[in-house]
């Protein structure tokens, strides 16, 4: 292969510098082994590089461009400690929401909403995605633009790409970089990030933004980091794209009829609003549900003891966007505030003893044992878990 004259490290490196200082094996061995560590990474990281460029090249990314993008790029030892570091116990959905769906982002958000009016509106015109939803999701992402990431995007996921937990999304996603620099939407000094690779406004990560990054402004490039209407613009078409439909809600918040069976909850359990209103489920608080015939599932965050939702299609949209469900309720609750609803009804079960990781992990153990599906047992409770616990 043709070398692309990429400057490589190592203990090669190490030596040349060594005679040229005069010095032997006594002084080499007197170096800090993390020194030497570094330098061999390094070493390997270089070759990682050039071991990547014919699959860039096949890309169609230019030799001069895949040069410049790597020059001087080292591994982040940040983004080895963040693929490492795994808390034991998650955050509350209660705690999560208070803190994502706060008095200061619901007014920092009416006021952005305010600032970008026309930006808002041309995109729910655009997408027939609800613009209180696309504007939840930047203040979810990155508090309206507060913080976008300051990272180096080819430098993260080249660093994930190159070793970790995530080698093949870091490899994804850094090929899908490349071909963002290589179209030139963004330049490569201002092509940063959060220090998984989501980048701009809303955080697209690069395989999303090659696919649903759209140019809502007319200059010929998709600026989601720059660029407020593209940014909210390309959010709109992802939702609109993963089952977005217009002028449905994403659900209610319910109440429930006692001695309600509360296996009727999850995907399994999909049923007209009518049929659910039927089994005496009803909107919290004054609310209507205002449509019959839209289908939608019931949920149950934190199981019989919390707020109830009847969800709809355009809820798994969010989810789409990120696959937590207290993410995707946080989204829901935010673009609701926004638009002038309250809060929640029902009260969360603050005192609830929450299962740490390893609790769960225990949990989806047993159950698999005895012939559930809990969709694999790496301790985070998802959709299959919480159905299978239901069907126990």
């Amino acid at each position: 292969m043709k070398k692309l004259g990429l400057s490589l490290s190592g203990f090669a490196a190490l030596s040349v510098l060594l005679a040229g200082l005069g010095l032997g094996a006594t002084a080499s061995r007197s170096l800090d082994i993390g020194a030497l560590e570094a330098l061999s990474r390094n070493a390997a990281f270089d070759q990682f590089v050039e071991d990547l460029w014919p699959e860039a090249r096949r890309k169609g990314i230019s030799p001069n461009l895949y040069r410049q993008a790597f020059a001087g790029v080292t591994p982040d030892p940040r983004i080895f400690a963040r693929q490492t570091s795994q808390a034991e116990f998650s955050t509350p959905i209660w705690t999560y929401i208070d803190k994502r769906v706060s008095a200061d982002r619901i007014a920092r958000g009416k006021s952005m909403q305010e600032t970008h009016a026309r930006a808002l509106q041309a995109v729910e015109r655009r997408y027939g995605v609800d613009k209180y939803i696309v504007a939840s999701i930047w203040g979810m992402e990155t508090n309206f633009g507060s913080f976008t990431g300051k990272m180096s995007v080819i430098r993260s996921l080249a660093t994930m790409a190159f070793s970790g937990q995530r080698k093949k999304y870091g490899r994804k996603q850094l090929l899908g970089a490349l071909d963002i620099l290589q179209s030139g939407d963004i330049s490569l000094d201002q092509f940063t990030g959060s220090w998984a690779g989501a980048m701009g406004h809303t955080q697209f990560i690069p395989l999303t933004y090659n696919a649903y990054a759209v140019d809502m402004t007319g200059d010929g490039k998709r600026d989601i980091w720059n660029s407020v209407p593209d940014a909210l613009g390309s959010t709109a078409n992802y939702l609109k794209k993963r089952g977005w439909k217009n002028h449905m809600p994403w659900g209610w918040e319910v109440r429930l009829p006692r001695g309600f069976n509360y296996r009727m909850a999850g995907k399994d359990g999909t049923r007209s609003v009518a049929a659910w209103a039927k089994l005496g489920v009803q909107p919290a608080g004054q609310r209507r549900f205002g449509v019959a015939d839209v289908r939608a599932r019931l949920l149950l965050p934190v199981g019989r003891h919390g707020p109830a939702f009847l969800v709809t299609r355009n809820f798994d949209a969010i989810l789409a966007y990120n696959r937590s469900i207290s993410y995707a309720l946080a989204v829901a609750h935010l673009g609701d505030r926004l638009a002038g609803k309250g809060p929640f009804v029902a009260n969360w079960p603050t005192d609830m003893k929450l299962l740490s990781r390893s609790d769960n992990r225990e949990l989806q153990e047993l159950l698999s044992a005895r012939g559930f599906d809990t969709g694999g047992t790496s301790g985070t409770i998802g959709p299959r878990t919480r159905s299978a616990i239901s069907s126990y």
